[in-house]
């Protein structure tokens, strides 16, 4: 469906991360999550103004921290098919642990968590 106020295959809702590093995190997502690049805005000094990637079915948009905009590490939620192989992928791109994947109690989901080189936490999930 076609909606003339938002680009076509695009969520309503998008996380907007601020990093220090958007190459970095970009570079994390696309080994990790195997997110591909959909649009990157620069500075006339190169850096990264505005960069958008897909993963799946959502957008995840980000800009570079600086002046009046700083890093704010943020959390976001990811399912995947395969939480074990998402998590070994991602500590291989650069992440670090924050909790091997785990089914607890009453929780139909098994969940690990990791932190980019920016320092935002993505805890990813596998329904079981």
């Amino acid at each position: 469906m076609s909606l003339h106020w938002k680009p076509d295959g695009y969520p309503s809702v998008s996380p907007y991360l601020i990093v220090t590093g958007v190459r970095e995190v970009i570079d994390f997502l696309e080994r990790a999550f195997g997110a591909s690049r959909l649009r990157v805005f620069e500075h006339d000094d190169g850096s990264i103004m505005h960069a958008e990637v897909r993963i799946e079915d959502s957008v995840v948009m980000m800009g570079e921290a600086g002046g009046d905009w700083p890093s704010v590490p943020s959390s976001v939620h990811v399912y995947v098919e395969d939480v074990d192989a998402v998590y070994e992928r991602a500590l291989a791109a650069g992440g670090a642990s924050l909790q091997r994947p785990v089914r607890k109690t009453d929780d139909p989901d098994r969940r690990g968590g990791v932190r980019d080189p920016a320092g935002n936490s993505w805890w990813i999930a596998t329904q079981q």
